[in-house]
């Protein structure tokens, strides 16, 4: 396997203590069997003690013991190599987990030292906002008068479970803590001015996340020192960079580890808006798949269901108009430029006063608006200045009494040499992820399986014509990309939201049932007992817990009825209620099984269309663990539950028997569809080089999607409702060229150059073609 080497196929596994990189070894050989070409990891190094995740790293320098360490990484990169599997591997550059301060030595170092620190640079903090020191925001709600549950415990300040150094000679017997704390480099503050005064740099709005400084040569060398070792001792054969789009410079970054890894095959998380493209001199295969995703999802929506579900929509917010989706993120994003990112805002603000002063307000204000208005994630200076002036004509129309200061601010932020402009960039993608995917996305309610990074939910369905063009795109500049359905942070998995995207089939019915629940258990906010609905129809059958755990997560994520910082204990106990409902009220239960049992066979429909159209499209598709398997699953962490590897082995074994397992809860049919799919790409990669739609003519033809891999050829199912409503397939045909063909996933031969769908199509609603062998002894099928 060569460095050049580009996967044809990835499967993600989240490592961690209870799935660690031996049990991950374990899994390869059967992996390899399933037709997965790389195995793709999720962080691996040293990270906070109980992470789940890994995205909060404290020791750069080595594996984590907690994941297996670095005799686990060995026997997993082993194990995989000797089954032919590469090794992807996620890296984290843009931040360190520092809720332990005493477990990560470069955050100590900082706190102990302060700006005599030889690691006060690789942090972003604004020292001279803090006085000379980092602000900590952990006291608890009586701000600076819980300085008296201060405690020295030998060398270290003690605020209840939490450790911090003390610099030295700053403590003498008999000093009371409260002084001590006054000589530190840092400053414990209540937990509330992260809002406001916070002066490092974080990930998002998490406090225990602080920006490192990649920029920096020396930063980038000790921080991916261990990661250059994978490459020259053959561990790693490639990397998915998280998060990008908070570096100061991700081309620089991106050319450095193209430096480091010798040209190996490097992934971006980053989220396109719309249009959008990826710049083109980054030193990446593409995108980690959440454009395709939304693609992929679009091509199954039914259009004619907008109209309905809009409606339902103003209805549920006591409105006669749908509420508009560009609006409303403009309020969601200026909330939270105001509120949780107000510290970031300020920092701005600061960089842009005359003569580095305090920050001016109109400018403070102008930035906020400039944020909430940006139409991307980020700029990349000089590319973006288009969306800079855009965003700049937006918040002129908001606040004209802004128009002067929005001016002067444009005027520095379109300047890439100017460090403001380089931090604008960093943090307009804060304010977007916030006020989006962590807010809005639990407020718009109108079909919520559209609510995913990737494509906004006011796009509600892409036509065929549509769907193929873009996958033509995506062959003709991104290859190699990853493409996805389920990933770690996705809102639902693919297979809920393949299910909830029926709604738009049967809206009427719907509405009429979102009704009768919302009687039979009133909660008093329509948008979010509308996405709430949805999302247990999408999921169920599911746990009591598991229904509790989201709602919470979600109304909070909402912060209309109740937030994090802010319960609505009324709200959440009704809220609560209504999930009990679920299983103690005999009418919501029979209710809510008459809507799961309306649109579950349809929702199996769509998710093995989904994994077929994923699996054989351009790109490099990822298999989310577990997701060879029916997969409903909600927000983390709810989608990093262990998977049943034992299972999943029992049922390929029974498939490579000869089995043909039915379309049913067990959800083996998308095990075959998963296996046979990979097995071809990986075995057969001449059949995937080329991507040409197929005619599709009849009654039906809406109801197909067909393309022409070079040689493979897929066939998926869409708007399944519809189709049945309308008396299935009938005389709709497939138009090919000559020659006889054969279904990898039912063996049936085919013979002809007109295929009836309805013969095609009649095991599963998927079928994948390949040319029949000329000594072909499978049963024959004439058309």
């Amino acid at each position: 396997m060569t460095r050049e080497h580009a996967p044809l196929s990835t499967y993600r596994l989240q490592i961690r203590a209870s799935f660690d990189l031996t049990a991950a070894a374990d899994v390869t050989q059967y992996l390899r069997d399933l037709g997965v070409d790389w195995v793709y990891l999720s962080p691996v190094l040293e990270a906070e003690k109980g992470s789940d995740h890994g995205y909060d790293v404290v020791d750069h320098s080595r594996i984590d013991p907690a994941r297996g360490g670095e005799v686990g990484l060995h026997s997993l990169a082993d194990r995989a190599h000797l089954f032919g599997l590469g090794v992807l591997i996620d890296i984290v550059p843009n931040h360190m987990g520092v809720a332990s301060p005493a477990t990560n030595s470069w955050w100590w170092d900082l706190l102990k030292h302060g700006t005599d620190s030889r690691y006060a640079t690789a942090f972003d903090v604004d020292w001279a906002a803090g006085g000379g020191k980092v602000l900590i925001p952990v006291l608890g709600d009586d701000g600076d008068d819980r300085l008296d549950d201060l405690r020295i415990e030998g060398d270290e300040l003690r605020y209840f479970d939490n450790r911090y150094p003390l610099a030295p000679g700053t403590f003498s017997e008999g000093d009371s803590p409260v002084d001590v704390h006054a000589r530190q480099n840092y400053e414990l503050v209540y937990w509330k001015r992260a809002d406001s005064d916070l002066n490092y740099r974080r990930f998002f709005a998490v406090n225990t996340l602080a920006g490192i400084r990649v920029e920096e040569p020396w930063v980038f060398d000790e921080s991916h020192a261990e990661i250059g070792r994978w490459f020259r001792d053959g561990i790693a054969d490639g990397l998915r960079v998280d998060h990008p789009d908070g570096l100061a410079d991700p081309a620089g970054y991106l050319d450095r580890l193209r430096e480091l890894t010798g040209g190996a095959h490097v992934l971006v998380e980053k989220i396109l808006e719309g249009p959008e493209e990826l710049p083109h001199d980054w030193a990446t295969a593409g995108t980690t798949g959440y454009d395709a995703l939304g693609e992929f999802d679009r091509v199954l929506v039914d259009p004619d269901g907008a109209a309905a579900l809009g409606a339902l929509d103003a209805s549920v917010r006591d409105g006669s108009q749908p509420v508009d989706w560009h609006d409303m993120i403009l309020g969601t994003k200026l909330g939270i430029a105001d509120g949780i990112l107000g510290s970031e805002i300020n920092r701005l603000a600061r960089m842009l006063a005359p003569d580095g002063g305090a920050p001016v307000p109109a400018t403070v204000e102008a930035l906020a608006e400039l944020a909430a208005a940006f139409p991307v994630y980020r700029s990349y200076l000089p590319q973006g200045g288009e969306q800079l002036a855009e965003a700049a004509a937006i918040a002129e129309r908001a606040r004209p009494d802004l128009t002067d200061a929005i001016a002067d601010v444009v005027a520095r932020l379109g300047d890439p040499s100017d460090p403001a402009a380089v931090r604008f960039q960093q943090t307009s993608g804060m304010v977007m992820a916030k006020g989006v995917e962590d807010t809005a996305f639990y407020r718009y309610s109108r079909l919520v399986s559209l609510n995913e990074v990737g494509a906004e939910p006011n796009v509600f369905a892409l036509s065929q014509a549509e769907f193929h063009q873009r996958q033509q795109k995506r062959l003709a500049t991104y290859p190699h990309a990853m493409t996805t359905l389920s990933t770690h942070d996705t809102k639902r998995s693919a297979d809920v939201r393949a299910r909830i995207s029926v709604l738009s089939e049967v809206a009427v019915e719907w509405a009429a049932a979102l009704g009768r629940l919302r009687e039979l258990a009133p909660l008093g906010d329509g948008p979010f007992e509308n996405l709430l609905w949805q999302s247990i129809v999408g999921v169920w059958p599911a746990s009591r817990e598991r229904l509790h755990d989201y709602a919470e997560k979600a109304s909070r994520e909402a912060g209309t009825s109740t937030a994090w910082t802010d319960q609505n204990a009324e709200f959440e106990e009704k809220m609560h209620a209504l999930v009990d409902s679920c299983f103690d009220d005999e009418r919501v239960e029979a209710e809510l099984h008459r809507v799961v049992d309306l649109v579950r066979d349809a929702g199996w429909s769509n998710s093995l269309s989904l994994q077929l159209l994923q699996l054989t499209g351009p790109g490099a598709p990822d298999v989310y663990q577990g997701c060879e398997l029916w997969d409903y699953s909600l927000v983390d962490p709810d989608n990093r539950r262990a998977v049943d590897f034992d299972l999943r082995r029992l049922y390929l074994a029974a498939i490579n028997e000869g089995e043909t397992p039915a379309v049913d809860e067990s959800g083996a049919a998308k095990l075959l569809v998963t296996h046979r799919a990979l097995t071809l790409r990986r075995d057969r990669s001449e059949l995937f080089e080329r991507y040409a739609p197929l005619p599709v003519f009849g009654e039906a033809a809406s109801s197909a999607v067909a393309v022409d891999r070079g040689g493979a050829i897929a066939v998926a199912t869409r708007l399944p409702v519809g189709l049945a409503e309308s008396g299935g397939w009938r005389d709709t045909v497939l138009h090919l060229s000559g020659g006889d063909r054969i279904d990898v996933l039912t063996g049936r031969r085919h013979s002809g150059s007109r295929l009836r769908l309805a013969d095609v199509l009649s095991t599963y609603p998927v079928a994948l073609l390949i040319p029949a062998p000329d000594d072909s002894s499978t049963p024959d099928s004439e058309v």
